[in-house]
Parts: C-alpha cells; structure tokens; sequence
C-alpha cells in the first residue's frame, strides 16, 4: 500500500509524464512484481503510485533515470548543476517535496490543490506580508520563485502549460537593461511595459531558455529604502534543454500599486547574461557579484 504524501504523489506523477511507455510498462512489472497486468500507460502511472513504498524507493529505480529527475527539476524552478549524480538530484528532490512547496494536480482532479507559498499574480504578492520590514528575505525569495516559474513556462519545450504572462505585472514606465555578454558586451535597453514584458517573454518563448535562480542566501540579496522600493537581486543559470548555456545576473526593482489593492509591481529590471565562460571552474550554484552597497545605490537614484 503506497504511503505517498500529497506532494509526493504529485511529483512522482510529473516524473512517471516524463517516463517513455516502454519504461513505465517495465516499471509497473517491477512495482508489482507482475502480479499485475495493465493495458496503457495511465493505468501503468497509477499501478506504481499505488504500490510504491515510498518516494525514495520509486526514484531509486533504475527505469527513473538521472536526466529525467533533474528534467523534473528544472520544471519546479530547482537549481542544480549540470554535473549533478542521481544521488544528488534525489536527495533535493525528496527535501523539495517534504517542504510541500509543489502543486498537487491529481489527474481528473476539477481543481487544483496549490501547496506552494508562491503567488499566481504579482498582486498577490501583496499578501505575502503586509510589513515588508517583517520579512523581506521572505518576500524576494517568493517573488524570484514567481517570476521565474512564470517566465519558465512559456518555454513550450518545457511541456508546461504557460501562465499569464503580460504588461500587467509592470508599471507603465518600467525599464529593462539587459547586458550580454560572449565575447563583447551586447546591451538593449526597452522602456514601456509593453516592450519589456515582449523582450522578455522572447528570451524563453523564441529562444527557448530556461532560468533556474538560485535562491540560497549567495544567490539572493534583498533591500528596501524608507520611499518603499524594494530591490530584489538574484543569480542564476541558464539552460536550453539538458545544456547549460551560461549564467545570469537580475535585479529588481520593485514597487506597490495603491490603486490595486496595493500589489507589488516591476518598476525596473537590469540583467547580465554571461555565457559558457563563466561557467569554467564553477561546481557550485552562482553566486551574486552584486554588494550590498551597490544594490543600496540604486534605492536611491
């Protein structure tokens, strides 16, 4: 009998979509040590949620490769190296379950459970804390961890279904400076909410790129100033299938809307694109190259 928790058995679920036919047929068998027949693949997921131990024995299996768990990953937003073992990518992926911080989507399911403390909407970001001196930590980590899932997921290699992506999670005269850089620097500026929601929206629409911030404590620094501008400054890689193409640098500027319900909005974005030569001699996660006194410099211009 399956002990599963609810987020377990929705990510076991996302990691057996991501499974060939041939592999789940095969993994059913092993589950059930053939004493069960099943005729289609839907019958197969459901066949090894349903005699699976435990989260841990199901991506121990030898069926459920290394590639695909850290496919799985990628989706959530988790960042981890390319050079990663199956060991490794377990291990994150059973503390990322316990955490609950997953969407459960049951299949046939009319709605769906969210778990996860990250906002749909940038206006619902306003409800993550009505103080932002209360924690603003908190409130940088789950805005990367929203805009990233929602600018992942009008990557259509992903298989994701896109979010609303648009013009209104910006101000009006927000900013976008995106730097660059293989070989020489390459800048573009947009100003509008229109042209920068656009330009990025092309970056994993068009280009297929997938983002993956690394929110660990050298991968994310927040501030704020008493006018009510929030910074948020995060790193990354970046990836194009199973390949990772390079890193990046983003800040944001952020800023409440009084006259929607006073949600946070993006007043400025500045992002730095380094390619493959940033990655020689890394092992870790990015760290950021921003300080503090840096990011304090542009709460106040």
């Amino acid at each position: 009998m399956s002990l599963l928790s609810g987020p377990e058995r929705s990510g076991c679920l996302k990691i057996l979509n991501l499974m060939s036919e041939v592999d789940l047929l095969s993994l059913s068998d092993t589950v059930t040590n053939k004493l069960i027949v099943v005729e289609d693949v839907t019958e197969a997921k459901e066949t090894i949620l349903s005699f699976t131990k435990n989260a841990e024995e199901l991506l121990k299996r030898k069926k459920v490769h290394r590639d695909i768990i850290f496919k799985y990953l990628a989706k959530e937003g988790v960042v981890m190296p390319p050079s990663s073992e199956k060991h490794q990518l377990v291990k994150r992926t059973l503390e990322l379950w316990s955490s609950a911080e997953v969407v459960v989507e049951e299949p046939g399911a009319t709605d769906v459970i969210k778990q996860r403390l990250v906002p749909n909407t940038a206006m619902e970001i306003a409800d993550v804390k009505a103080d932002i001196g209360c924690d603003i930590l908190m409130l940088g980590q789950q805005f990367c961890s929203w805009f990233f899932q929602l600018l992942n997921s009008q990557n259509t290699s992903l298989g994701q279904q896109a979010q609303d992506w648009g013009p209104q999670h910006f101000w009006p005269d927000v900013k976008l400076r995106l730097v660059a850089r293989a070989g020489s620097d390459q800048l573009e500026e947009f100003l509008g909410a229109e042209l920068v929601s656009c330009r990025l929206l092309a970056l994993t629409k068009e280009e297929h790129l997938h983002f993956s911030p690394n929110l660990e404590p050298h991968g994310l620094k927040v501030l704020s100033s008493p006018h009510g501008l929030v910074l948020v400054a995060v790193a990354g890689t970046i990836h194009r299938d199973m390949t990772c193409l390079g890193v990046f640098d983003q800040i944001f500027g952020l800023i409440r809307s009084p006259l929607e319900n006073n949600s946070w909005k993006i007043k400025f974005v500045n992002m730095k694109i380094r390619g493959q030569d940033a990655l020689v001699g890394t092992q870790t996660a990015p760290a950021l190259t921003y300080n503090s006194s840096e990011l304090q410099m542009l709460c106040t211009l």
